[in-house]
């Protein structure tokens, strides 16, 4: 392990992290009021499921590579049902002014959010099929805290705007939610 691999995995976690930073911007919006341990429960979940992610998709390249392949064309049909999902009812909400979830983003919803912001780090697991099983868990560490740092940013920055903006910060939400959801569509299938 050098510099160089430290480098490449610190870069693969940024450009990963940029779907998540939206979604922890759009639940910052959400949640203005949220405190450090919920910020810390958001951005841990999604830098779990980018730690998780390539990790599986690893295992798959070295196990169950055409199970995967036949899989890998539903990724950003999955990515865009459970955004669309939930920045449609994050939209819903401000809209309407109901707000199921008292304002904070339910375990069901941030699992589902982890989940669609990371489906795509799937692929990376191909990209890093050369390595071995402690270079890919190295990867994949430094994949996940890149995305921590990059989601605590992207919190703090939501709940910045959302505690201006309050009144329309669940719509604003559920529309960025809706964008990621079809920019993984958009650039996965065409």
């Amino acid at each position: 392990m050098n510099f160089v691999f430290i480098l490449n995995s610190m870069a693969l976690g940024a450009g990963l992290a940029m779907d998540a930073f939206s979604v922890s911007l759009a639940n910052g919006l959400h949640e203005p009021h949220m405190n450090g341990k919920r910020m810390s429960v958001i951005a841990g979940t999604f830098a779990f499921f980018q730690f998780l992610m390539p990790m599986i998709g690893w295992i798959c390249v070295h196990t169950l590579l055409t199970y995967f392949n036949a899989f890998s064309k539903w990724i950003p049909y999955i990515a865009l049902a459970l955004l669309a999902y939930i920045g449609g009812k994050m939209l819903y909400e401000g809209i309407t002014g109901k707000d199921d979830e008292a304002g904070e983003a339910g375990n069901g919803t941030l699992f589902m959010q982890g989940i669609a912001t990371s489906i795509d780090a799937l692929s990376v697991g191909f990209t890093i099929a050369e390595y071995e099983l402690a270079e890919a868990l190295i990867a994949s560490l430094i994949i996940g805290a890149v995305t921590m740092a990059i989601c605590l940013a992207g919190l703090e920055i939501g709940k910045r705007f959302g505690m201006k903006f309050a009144s329309k910060a669940t719509m604003a939400g559920g529309i960025i939610l809706i964008l990621i959801g079809l920019e993984i569509f958009i650039s996965g299938v065409f």
